[in-house]
């Protein structure tokens, strides 16, 4: 009788703490923000998500609040950039009060994503050993130093050129299509009014930081083209562009998460083109003078040789067509 006794006292206990263990993982532990920061130019529109733990949780209720109604305003996790500046958005279980936050970065709508390139030396050419395809114009390779810079995340887009200059010089239309068939001196008339309009001092890269981007900077892989050997991955060239240009983003980014450096649109440089030195340099500007200007990367007409990240070519900087495009650098 005592031995039955002590075994129904025994379930019960474990029945209580099993009841407990159960009834306990149904309230909420924590919240999760995705993501957990975002830029946003002003006038677009994001949604944030919310995860409530345990999966299990009885009541998965939240409440979202922005610490600045002026940048970012809110509403069930829809967020809406108003004007420039930082907003921490902060969402809030009903239980247990949990939060979890994120940062939203809204810039002018003529304004990059930018991306930090640190400092460093690479070789700045092609060798043989990269590509025995090379061309002339891509030797003698030489050591290149250059000082940290930002630049664009994605080549300038119509929808940014409009907010700025009013107007779409583009052959292909759409808003998050690379601007093209613009010369280099619209492209600094451009970025003259950009700097007016957000008081930075962006500009075009140099042809030495171009190339140190495009090939990944101090995080480089050594590949040929940005970011992967295999140009179908890494940009929009002749045999799979259908002879257009693309909406910027769509492939892979290198390996500082940039994208397009490699095809749909040709980008204008700063420099004036020239024959390479086989002497170390450290922040090359190009001659002070010269009758082309260098543009970059290849594009949806270009083939593989002219997609490869140490390809060179120049234009007339008088001259615009629709293949020909830009990014932009900071400071």
């Amino acid at each position: 009788m005592k031995k039955n006794l002590l075994k129904l006292i025994l379930v019960t206990v474990v029945l209580i703490a099993l009841a407990a263990t159960c009834n306990k993982e149904k309230y909420v532990t924590h919240v999760t923000i995705s993501p957990i920061t975002l830029t946003l130019a002003v006038g677009e529109t994001a949604t944030l998500t919310a995860t409530v733990h345990p999966p299990e949780a009885i009541n998965k209720n939240v409440s979202w609040a922005t610490n600045n109604e002026e940048v970012v305003t809110i509403e069930n996790g829809s967020l809406v950039a108003i004007t420039e500046g930082v907003a921490i958005i902060t969402v809030t279980t009903e239980d247990g009060n949990h939060t979890a936050h994120c940062t939203v970065i809204v810039i002018h709508p003529g304004e990059s994503v930018m991306v930090m390139v640190e400092s460093g030396t690479f070789t700045m050419g092609c060798s043989d050993n990269e590509n025995p395809m090379h061309t002339v114009y891509e030797r003698p390779v030489h050591e290149v130093t250059v000082n940290a810079f930002k630049i664009a995340k994605y080549q300038v887009t119509q929808k940014q050129w409009k907010a700025i200059m009013g107007d779409n010089p583009s052959y292909f239309k759409g808003d998050y299509l690379p601007v093209e068939n613009v010369s280099w001196h619209d492209v600094q008339t451009f970025i003259g009014k950009l700097n007016e309009a957000t008081g930075k001092k962006y500009r075009l890269p140099t042809e030495a930081e171009w190339e140190f981007a495009a090939r990944g900077g101090n995080k480089s892989l050594g590949y040929k083209y940005c970011g992967n050997n295999e140009l179908d991955l890494a940009g929009w060239y002749t045999f799979n562009s259908e002879n257009m240009t693309h909406p910027i983003g769509e492939k892979t980014p290198n390996e500082l998460g940039i994208y397009d450096m490699s095809g749909n649109v040709w980008e204008w440089c700063s420099d004036w083109a020239s024959e390479y030195s086989n002497q170390p340099q450290t922040n090359p500007q190009g001659p002070e003078t010269g009758t082309c200007k260098v543009v970059r990367g290849g594009s949806y007409g270009a083939d593989y040789l002219k997609c490869r990240v140490s390809f060179r070519s120049a234009i007339n900087p008088d001259e615009s067509c629709n293949e020909t495009g830009f990014r932009i650098v900071h400071p």
